[in-house]
């Protein structure tokens, strides 16, 4: 079953599903700066585009492009501007 998402006036928009590896998400960022929460691990894939985010515990803003990826433990919160549209694979566990 697939499920679709709309976040932030349906700024960020994605597809679920579970695979073989797990549940998955891929979707698409307008421009802008969101604050996100976990409620899982996650393993965020930058598919085109590019992310600047700030990650839990951290006071640095990183810059993750396309074919780039970073973590996130459960039950955090974190940070993320996109200047264009940009695309993404989320990965749960």
């Amino acid at each position: 079953m697939i499920s679709a998402n709309e976040y932030f006036d349906s700024n960020v928009k994605s597809l679920g599903y579970t695979s073989a590896t797990g549940q998955s998400t891929i979707g698409v960022m307008e421009a802008g700066t969101y604050e996100f929460g976990t409620t899982k691990h996650e393993t965020m894939n930058v598919i085109e585009g590019e992310m600047l985010v700030k990650l839990p515990n951290s006071s640095e803003w990183v810059t993750y492009k396309a074919g780039e990826k970073y973590t996130i433990d459960a039950n955090e919160k974190f940070q993320v501007t996109v200047s264009e549209q940009t695309a993404y694979l989320c990965q749960y566990k």
